[in-house]
Parts: C-alpha cells; structure tokens; sequence
C-alpha cells in the first residue's frame, strides 16, 4: 500500500498525527475516518491508560481527541494527567460526549482542553 503525502503542503511534511481515545468501537472508528479523511495520520485506542502508554513511546502526537465517560479512566482524569505532565502539557486535548452538561464542559475547558465536541462528532467539527 503506497503511503499518501499530505495534501496542500510542501510534499514531505508529515500529517499530523492524531491519538483518539474512546472505549466505543464504533466510536474510534467513526472518529478515526472523519480525522483520516482529512488527511491525519490517527492512532485509535480504547482506554486512558493504553492512551497513557502510547505516549510514552510515541513523540510525534500532535493532538489528542478523547471521550468523557470511559471505565477506569474517564477523559477529564486523562486530560489532568496530560496537562500535568511537563512533557506531555503541551499537546492539544478535546473532549468529546453525547451529553451536553454546561458544568462538565467548562470543567474541562478549565483544566485546559482544548475544545469540547458533543457526540456524533461531524466532519466540520474536525475542521475546528
């Protein structure tokens, strides 16, 4: 399978590479097919722990897109340890859930998420 350059730039940047965190299969592959359509380079995963252990070995994470409500781990607790972390605090964070709570949301936002995307999650969100 050939690889694809990145569309619009100077033919060897790389795409930017995105972490999807969401313990919903369809979830991950509906988010993973709106950011790979847009030409990011995505990497899916179905916990904040694995999401954890991908970073450690993964430099090259230019943003993360995170459910909420996850077992063991919700998105708010994988963002804090994120934002945390002096190596880590930098890269971008969204969260995403079917459920609009003003509170939840400006929580997030506080903590230092990027934005806050309510499910299903469109491709002009991705725009965003």
């Amino acid at each position: 399978m050939a690889s694809r350059k990145c569309l619009g730039g100077e033919g060897s940047a790389p795409a930017p590479h995105v972490l999807a965190v969401d313990d919903s299969s369809v979830d991950r592959a509906v988010i993973a097919g709106i950011l790979r359509s847009s030409q990011f380079r995505v990497t899916a995963v179905d916990s904040g722990k694995r999401a954890l252990e991908l970073l450690g070995t993964e430099p090259n994470v230019s943003m993360i897109i995170t459910d909420y409500w996850m077992p063991e781990m919700t998105g708010y607790e994988l963002l804090k340890k994120i934002k945390e972390s002096s190596r880590l605090k930098e890269i971008p964070v969204v969260i995403m859930s079917s459920e609009n709570v003003p509170t939840r949301i400006n929580r997030c936002l506080e903590e230092g998420a990027e934005d806050f995307l309510l499910k299903p999650v469109r491709p002009s969100d991705v725009s965003r």
